[in-house]
């Protein structure tokens, strides 16, 4: 059980790492569920385009899939996709009009300071050897006020739970980019941290934000039987798969 891989690096990883993520099989959708609620949240910060239309900035836009999810709810609002996987963007020009390669070090987004009126940040955290440098960027190109919609895997999901008292690895979590050990799941995706939904409000707080919102969000690689408890779980934040967090630039 998977999310998508980091679009782009927190900071400058080793060679084999980039190599990884330039990879054409590693998959780079997380499933339309996540993408939709994340929409829903955001189209209903910015409000309706007629008021004036917004920029966004989805950062590890992938190939586009979860922008396109989104675009009908955001209708007349700008979406520029960055990514720094050259395949990503390749695949992510079907789906979205503007998408540039940048990363999240090394010079930093090619975007001006305070230029966009919110950030679509999705299941990319999890990946970063940096985050606290990538929440900086993200502080920097926000106008103040601006939106951030972050979202990514719950270390205690309500498996999660039951899986570490059973001594079994956490889904989510990999020791190996080669291949799967002690946990459940096929794919190797890179994930490299992992947060519960109180560490994820600490940290996006202590970057400079306001955390608005917390929710929940099932995962698509849940086995199907499964399916009608994880969706349940969703509605206590801290046990859901996956987390959708809307905060505010102070």
């Amino acid at each position: 059980m998977t999310t998508a891989p980091p679009r782009p690096s927190g900071n400058q990883p080793p060679h084999g790492l980039r190599d990884f993520y330039e990879d054409p099989a590693v998959p780079v959708a997380s499933g339309a569920p996540r993408s939709l609620r994340q929409a829903r949240m955001l189209a209903a910060a910015l409000g309706p385009a007629t008021s004036g239309a917004r920029t966004v900035i989805d950062i590890g836009c992938g190939d586009g899939s979860a922008a396109a999810t989104a675009a009908p709810l955001l209708a007349g609002h700008r979406i520029v996709g960055v990514d720094w996987s050259q395949d990503a963007l390749r695949r992510a020009h079907a789906h979205l009009p503007y998408a540039v390669r940048g990363e999240l070090t090394d010079g930093g987004l090619p975007f001006r300071s305070a230029s966009a009126d919110a950030v679509l940040f999705s299941e990319v955290v999890e990946h970063l050897v940096d985050p606290d440098a990538a929440l900086d960027e993200i502080h920097r190109i926000l106008r103040p006020g601006g939106h951030l919609m972050l979202s990514t895997p719950n270390l205690a999901a309500w498996y999660n739970r039951a899986l570490l008292l059973a001594g079994v690895q956490p889904v989510f979590s990999e020791v190996s980019l080669r291949a799967i050990h002690g946990r459940p799941g096929k794919e190797v995706v890179g994930h490299l941290r992992l947060y519960t939904a109180r560490a994820l409000r600490e940290f996006v707080t202590a970057s400079g934000f306001e955390v608005v919102r917390l929710r929940g969000a099932p995962f698509h690689g849940v086995p199907r039987p499964m399916r009608p408890l994880d969706r349940l779980a969703c509605a206590v934040p801290s046990m859901s798969s996956i987390l959708l967090l809307h905060a505010r630039r102070t």
